[in-house]
């Protein structure tokens, strides 16, 4: 540890920062897409259509039922090929980027389902039978009365469940993919530091996932008032 300082860390500084912003712009779009995918899932299993309800409870039952590592590394394959065979060209972005986001909305997305799903059903029928009896049809009611009211209900949860995917990037380091713990690792194993790196990384987690924590409690306190 001895090489460890201000100076090495300094150096290292740019490419730990850029793997930093890259597990940001990860954790972004899984949050993001897994809500927008889990509130349909979610409409699809409290559906009356039989066939929208089954496919979206097998969906969410095999996603719930897979590791996630494993998850990343099919999309990490079936991504550039599924690509090819829709347009006919390669895939020239960042592949492990890509299919990691792909593989973060979709797997979340079955997660998020479920909070949203429980959202929904802790809104009292007393909400839909006023709003049918204003004249609004099934969606008006969903996207004007019932989602608003879900949401500030499940906020808690969807950050608690945004804190576990930001702790879950760290597994994309096993593609390949430059996010802030395989930064650490890097520069580690460059300069024969890589205890203190990792140890570094470590509190760096730690330190934001405890931030993170003590807002959402703060959060449901004050939706409690």
């Amino acid at each position: 540890m001895n090489g460890f300082n201000w100076a090495e860390l300094s150096t290292a500084m740019p490419g730990l920062v850029q793997g930093l912003g890259v597990t940001l712009r990860l954790l972004a779009l899984g949050v993001a897409g897994g809500i927008i995918i889990g509130t349909l899932l979610a409409l699809a299993r409290l559906s009356s259509i039989k066939i929208l309800s089954t496919a979206a409870k097998l969906y969410v039952n095999y996603f719930r039922s897979v590791p996630l590592l494993l998850v990343l590394i099919w999309f990490y394959y079936a991504v550039p090929m599924m690509y090819s065979l829709i347009t006919g060209d390669y895939l020239t972005i960042d592949v492990a980027f890509v299919s990691c986001a792909v593989a973060f909305m979709l797997f979340e997305a079955a997660y998020f389902s479920e909070v949203v799903r429980a959202g929904i059903q802790s809104i009292s029928k007393g909400q839909f039978n006023a709003a049918y009896a204003l004249g609004m049809t099934y969606s008006q009611t969903m996207r004007l009365v019932i989602l608003p009211q879900a949401f500030r209900k499940m906020l808690p949860l969807i950050l608690q469940q945004s804190i576990i995917l930001f702790q879950d990037t760290t597994l994309v380091a096993a593609i390949g993919l430059v996010d802030f713990f395989r930064a650490n690792y890097v520069r580690g194993d460059l300069m024969n530091l890589l205890t203190p790196y990792i140890l570094l990384a470590g509190v760096v987690y730690f330190v934001i996932s405890a931030v993170a924590m003590f807002g959402v409690k703060k959060l449901q306190q004050r939706l409690k008032v």
